[in-house]
């Protein structure tokens, strides 16, 4: 056996709501500047393409998938055309990410269309459709992770509207229990009716949070936060604030994971994970960022139901293989773990896949080289490979379900 498997290098991103250490010792590399490394991209994205070395010679993904269309598979392409559907990502979330949501495929196309139209350039800040795809994202924690994850029952936000003394006045616009009308009355609420609500609040929370008396379970913990890295300009408060109290508060455990579908509003809020995603920058913001937030755009598209988290266990596939299953036709995330001396051997894949490892140390049946922690590889579609555990090792998945 001597499938195609080639080493595949990521590209970094150094935004600045990453981490210091943890991407730098995944990768063996140090981080004399003190940059922050927030993610690591593995695919085939024009804003970070993997590069990969057929024969040693290092070339950049999408090039090589555009001379060799047969490495994406024949239902890929007929599916997502001459391009890898997925974008593989290690996320070290250090400060709360912003307020998001995206579109569906549907939603995408008609957008990105009619923004075409109006004459927007696709790097223009405030444009809001990138594409014409849709942007579903599966996340597996690799340390404790903590998010929010979609909109709180309606009793839950009732209790938050009677229980935090800032919000008392914000209780007529949820009378009929209207998701809607409760988010929208905030974020189109003027920006001194924001600065009036959330001062008192920043005011009660401060002394708190410098005593430590507030725990990362609690809405008021990421509050406080929010008011000390996202104030906008001239001093005023950000309106993602209400969001943190309004969506769920959610933690993920190392190996668990959740899905973010269409319309479900979310932000990452701290730790460190493994993400994937269709191939797509199709964004929506509510807050707690400096760039583009279009309210009228984020409103037309958010799903204004009360979500019950679903922590994602993984389903097991193989020996010491889980798969983190979801709607999405784009992309399957899987965990491998594999004892010292322990053989891995899957069914050729119908599309291409990435694997990157996060400890230990494997290699590939018929090869010389070995893969070590932060090492990934790239195989096309149709190969049958094997991996032996050298070391006890665990690895990561993307692929094509």
């Amino acid at each position: 056996m001597n499938a195609k498997v080639f080493p595949l290098q990521g590209a970094i991103q150094h935004y600045a709501w990453g981490g210091f250490d943890y991407l730098p010792e995944l990768l063996g590399i140090k981080n004399s500047e003190h940059l922050p490394f927030a993610e690591l991209w593995m695919g085939a994205h024009h804003r970070g393409p993997a590069i990969v070395q057929p024969n040693g010679q290092p070339q950049p993904l999408p090039q090589l998938l555009e001379n060799h269309p047969e490495w994406l598979g024949a239902a890929v392409r007929a599916h997502f055309g001459v391009r890898l559907p997925y974008l593989f990502k290690v996320l070290d979330v250090h400060q709360m990410l912003s307020i998001q949501s995206h579109p569906t495929k549907s939603q995408a196309e008609v957008g990105f269309r009619r923004e075409n139209e109006q004459g927007i350039p696709l790097d223009a800040p405030h444009r809001n459709f990138k594409d014409d795809n849709h942007k579903p994202e599966v996340m597996a924690a690799l340390t404790e992770f903590w998010l929010l994850h979609g909109f709180k029952s309606e009793e839950a936000l009732e209790r938050c509207l009677r229980e935090v003394p800032e919000f008392s006045s914000l209780q007529p616009h949820f009378a009929g229990g209207s998701i809607f009308q409760l988010y929208k009355a905030v974020m189109e609420m003027p920006q001194a009716e924001v600065d009036r609500l959330l001062s008192p609040m920043e005011q009660r929370l401060r002394p708190l949070a410098e005593a430590g008396r507030l725990g990362k379970h609690q809405p008021e913990y990421w509050a406080a936060q929010a008011f000390d890295h996202h104030r906008l300009e001239n001093g005023h408060y950000d309106r993602g604030v209400f969001s943190i109290f309004f969506f769920n508060l959610v933690k993920v455990m190392p190996g668990e994971g959740i899905y973010q579908g269409a319309g479900i509003p979310h932000a990452y809020l701290e730790g460190v994970n493994v993400e994937l995603m269709a191939n797509s920058d199709n964004v929506f913001r509510g807050g707690l960022t400096v760039k583009h937030v279009d309210v009228p755009e984020l409103l037309k598209h958010l799903v204004f139901e009360p979500v019950v988290p679903e922590i994602l266990k993984g389903e097991l596939v193989s020996e010491g293989e889980w798969a983190y299953r979801t709607p999405a036709p784009d992309f399957q995330l899987n965990r491998i773990g594999l004892a010292k001396g322990q053989d891995y051997h899957p069914a050729p894949s119908a599309g291409p896949e990435i694997l990157l490892v996060i400890r230990g140390k494997v290699r590939p049946n018929g090869h010389s080289r070995s893969y070590s922690k932060g090492e990934a590889f790239f195989i096309p579609a149709g190969e049958d490979y094997a991996l032996l555990g050298e070391e006890d090792s665990l690895l990561f998945k993307a692929m094509v379900p």
